[in-house]
């Protein structure tokens, strides 16, 4: 040790080495997908369940959207769960042939207990439902979905991501920015996980758990990021989250900066209320009983830690070239082909994933403020963990009235009246 602060920072280099090879090599994985025989007989039940709170805009489209999948009528029923609304959502839900539950709780507020309160309803029933699916209210949703899921389920799946895409991803450079940083997640680290056999993370929504988990280890998530908290709390029990890259759902990306601030700080807070809470047992778990999923978990809690430390050290490496006051070990220890490599790579991975999708136009001009994006999130990282202790749940207004088949006609795809008003299910 040259310095005493090398303590501190050759341990912080080396996690920094560490983490920075173990995303760029993962994301290696994500560039190809496996082959895959696909089950295609319809076969399981769905709950299909969207959660609504003041969503009288959007919520008739997607639950017309779900009344036109392909798959057997008789197999799913649509749930709508209008939480504390003071608008028409389920006026409006009904009316489009949904089972609306209005649900009012001005103490319990959020996605999480409202999806807590509907699956005690669900369970209830005298209807048994192979397995659960979760929408928001701004989404849209491929007409295969069902089938897709049917198919994961059949192969004894039990908790799983479908693709997230962008329903308005021309609208604004926000909009445009968000998507493009979901279809790159989407390929470079739920695929690429996926294709090694590491676990997913729920994503909020176009997700699917089997009903025998749910009733055997209940929901129990209700902090800011449920889904993140589900997601940690069944790969604890062995359970991984699986990934469906043909199931298809439109999400609804904030149009302004504001929104999307707001969104991914809400984000951020909660990703550190559940790492506070799991990495201690995962750890503990993930090295019991020597489970790669399980401690891949630990570092995907990580990760805003990390974004924290790697900010810090290249602030600190500024002051390094006026006061040394460190050993430098990261040359030593990653050779500057590889560093290039890197380098490049993170900027070269995004125009990979818009060639593979096919992406048009406006994606492409986008792409240049997408670095913008990237590193706003540090920033958000950094009041996400100064107000990591705040659970107080705030709405994400949805406002982009959007129909499936304006989505499709966005997207140039063929696409006939036949396709989208065709109520006969695959058989």
């Amino acid at each position: 040790m040259n310095y005493i602060s090398d303590y501190i920072m050759i341990p912080l280099q080396l996690i920094i080495v560490f983490f920075t090879l173990y995303y760029f090599i993962i994301a290696f994985f994500g560039i190809w997908r496996k082959k895959e025989i696909k089950i295609l007989t319809p076969k399981n039940s769905f709950a299909v369940i969207v959660a609504a709170h003041n969503e009288e805009q959007v919520i008739g489209q997607l639950v017309e959207n779900l009344h036109v999948l392909k798959y057997p009528r008789e197999l799913y029923d649509i749930f709508v769960i209008a939480d504390n609304c003071k608008d028409n959502t389920a006026e409006i839900a009904r009316k489009s042939g949904a089972i609306v539950y209005e649900r009012f709780n001005l103490e319990q507020r959020g996605k999480g207990y409202a999806m807590e309160w509907m699956f005690a309803k669900l369970f209830k029933l005298q209807r048994n439902y192979d397995g659960v699916v979760i929408f928001d209210a701004d989404n849209l949703v491929d007409r295969n979905f069902l089938l897709e899921m049917n198919n994961r389920l059949c192969k004894g799946e039990k908790v799983i991501q479908g693709y997230l895409d962008s329903k308005n991803p021309h609208d604004t450079w926000i909009a445009g920015t968000f998507a493009i940083s979901f279809w790159v997640v989407n390929h470079i680290w739920h695929l690429a996980k996926y294709n090694i056999g590491l676990s997913s993370v729920l994503g909020g929504t176009g997700m699917c758990i089997s009903t025998e988990v749910l009733r055997k280890f209940g929901w129990g998530a209700t902090c800011l990021t449920e889904d993140m908290e589900f997601t940690m709390k069944v790969l604890l029990k062995g359970i991984p989250t699986t990934w469906a890259h043909d199931a298809i759902v439109y999400d609804e990306k904030p149009l302004t900066f504001e929104q999307s601030w707001r969104q991914r700080k809400r984000w951020a807070q909660g990703h550190f209320d559940i790492a506070g809470r799991y990495i201690p047992s995962m750890l503990y778990e993930g090295i019991k009983q020597r489970d790669i999923r399980i401690l891949d978990g630990v570092l995907h809690l990580f990760q805003p830690y990390f974004l924290i430390l790697s900010t810090s050290f290249v602030l600190m490496s500024y002051v390094y070239t006026i006061f040394p006051f460190y050993t430098n070990i990261i040359n030593k220890v990653l050779p500057v082909e590889v560093m290039t490599a890197i380098g490049v790579g993170q900027y070269l991975f995004p125009v990979l994933v818009l060639a593979q999708i096919g992406a048009k136009g406006k994606s492409w001009w986008y792409l240049i403020f997408y670095p913008l994006f990237v590193y706003s999130w540090i920033p958000i990282t950094i009041l996400g963990f100064i107000h990591r202790n705040d659970r107080e749940w705030s709405h994400t207004q949805h406002t982009r009235s959007i129909s499936y088949k304006d989505v499709l006609l966005t997207q140039k795809n063929e696409f006939t009246k036949e396709d989208f008003l065709g109520k006969q299910a695959v058989k």
